[in-house]
């Protein structure tokens, strides 16, 4: 193949997905998946020119005015991808397999200090691990390879041989980017963090460690129930406590395999650490039992090698300035995706968030946000974030189903987890830290502060244990302030009904005014 491959672009709907007009015609990365025949999962935002003067958006469709049009050639496409879509290096790595090297040496040879085509050499030689045959760059000033415009980059490190500044924020065997978008530029610029800090300055230290407290037992307690859980309390409380110790030590595996024999201490059924077989999230077909996935992980085989990735990025990105929560969601939905452990993977997955926030600073110290319960509430919205991932890879991984009614893949499929754009869930868990930091950390602080008038308001007024108090404000709260009559019976029958009376009121005054 050539660099001056010509097709016609002008169709109504690239894969399933119709154009905003008939009379548009593809660009960039959706021309090149057409021309090339790309076998790659589609990019979550697609290119074509209008026939209008004026650029809009609909749908995952950016569509461009005539005087965007590059021209209808391999270099042409690429530049324009490079110029208005930003990097998706899971297509670039398959366009670069296909194409002759000697094709990449006739474009980069041509604009030798080109922007765009030694931003090409550079990825090329990055992802494919070969080095063409061209002398090292001398001149041209260094440039960024990321785009800030148009996504999140990472720490910058000059290639000399390219001059280009590699701001990519992962390694070659794991990169997920994000995407700007203006919801996320909203969320960084609200800088929660600090609204956090501004909570917890106006909160007494002994009211703050009892929220602290709850907190972290409700954030243990709502990760077991994302999976269909409810383990006896020692073990909530015993993953509670490793939640508070977040941060505290780098990543590594021997950390990951600890957590998982935290999480999972009966062992009679599985083989802990790295999996040693197929895995994925599904049902299975109630006769057969062969497997119905919604999620394939990633090859056992490919393990060590993704895993490998995925540590030399975390602590890339550790060390730097990225944004804590794009640091989150970059790193705990990588790990899930790979999902490299039989069982435990979704627990330690979230666990990760409370890492990644305690380690970069973002959480204030001593502090827990109970993500895991803000996302429990939010459930549909994050199995959709995650299936909106992998439902779309299930068509590039070729299996056939094990006699244990596992499965195995066929195929190379570890670019898949890779090079990923994690954009939609990074904004899925800005909004469950936004919702933490907002709404359940200052409703807490406010209840406890409640709880404590009508807790002294009982004790001054009747002669009670702390214990039977507690239960009292408990079963009003589930109550609506209401004592039941069940509770007047049982538990309180001793109290009069002047005194019930009094202390629904009391209730009332404080909690419902």
């Amino acid at each position: 193949m050539t660099q001056n491959k010509q097709n016609s672009h002008s169709v109504s709907i690239f894969h399933e997905y119709p154009l905003p007009e008939t009379n548009a015609t593809l660009v960039g990365y959706s021309a090149l998946i057409t021309d090339y025949h790309l076998s790659i999962p589609i990019p979550d935002l697609l290119c074509a020119i209008g026939a209008k003067h004026k650029k809009y958006e609909k749908g995952l469709w950016r569509i461009f005015t005539p005087r965007h049009t590059p021209k209808n050639t391999l270099y042409g496409h690429l530049t324009f991808a490079l110029k208005y879509e930003g990097l998706e290096l899971a297509l670039l790595k398959v366009l670069f397999e296909q194409i002759d090297p000697s094709v990449w040496r006739e474009i980069i040879l041509s604009e030798p200090t080109g922007l765009y085509s030694r931003k090409i050499w550079f990825l090329f030689e990055w992802l494919s691990h070969k080095k063409l045959n061209i002398p090292d760059a001398t001149q041209g000033n260094f440039v960024a390879l990321i785009n800030d415009k148009l996504q999140y980059s990472g720490p910058s490190r000059p290639s000399r041989r390219h001059r280009i500044y590699n701001n990519l924020p992962g390694t070659p065997d794991f990169c997920p980017l994000i995407r700007r978008t203006p919801l996320l530029d909203q969320y960084i610029t609200l800088n929660l963090s600090q609204i956090a800090v501004n909570h917890i300055e106006k909160t007494h230290a002994d009211l703050l460690n009892r929220a602290s407290a709850f907190l972290l037992l409700k954030d243990s307690k709502a990760s077991y129930n994302i999976e269909g859980e409810s383990p006896p309390h020692n073990r909530i409380e015993r993953w509670g406590k490793i939640i508070s110790q977040a941060g505290q030590r780098t990543l590594n595996l021997e950390v990951l395999e600890y957590l998982q024999n935290i999480v999972i201490p009966d062992k009679r059924f599985l083989i802990p650490g790295l999996r040693i077989e197929g895995g994925f999230i599904g049902d299975r077909d109630h006769l057969m039992g062969t497997p119905i996935p919604v999620h394939i992980s990633a090859r056992a085989d490919d393990l060590e090698q993704l895993l490998a990735g995925f540590f030399a990025t975390y602590r890339l990105l550790k060390e730097s300035d990225y944004d804590p929560v794009l640091m989150a969601a970059l790193i705990a939905f990588g790990f899930v995706f790979i999902h490299p452990f039989e069982d435990g993977n979704g627990r330690i997955h979230r666990y990760l968030f409370h890492h990644i926030l305690a380690e970069k600073g973002f959480v204030p110290h001593g502090l827990v946000f109970p993500i895991s319960a803000v996302i429990l509430k939010k459930i549909a919205s994050y199995k959709e974030i995650l299936e909106v991932h992998s439902k779309p890879r299930l068509e590039y991984i070729q299996w056939r189903p094990t006699e244990k009614g596992n499965l195995e893949v066929l195929n190379n499929t570890i670019d898949l987890y890779k090079y990923f754009d994690v954009t939609k869930q990074a904004e899925f868990l800005y909004a469950c830290v936004a919702e933490t930091v907002n709404i359940t950390l200052p409703q807490e602080i406010q209840y406890l502060k409640k709880y404590d008038l009508l807790n002294d308001f009982i004790k001054n007024y009747i002669d009670m244990p702390d214990k039977l108090v507690d239960l009292l404000i408990r079963f009003l709260r589930q109550n609506n302030g209401q004592l039941s009559k069940r509770a007047k019976k049982k538990e309180f029958a001793q109290l009069t009904n002047n005194e019930i009376l009094s202390i629904e009121r009391k209730y009332a005054d404080i909690f419902l005014t």
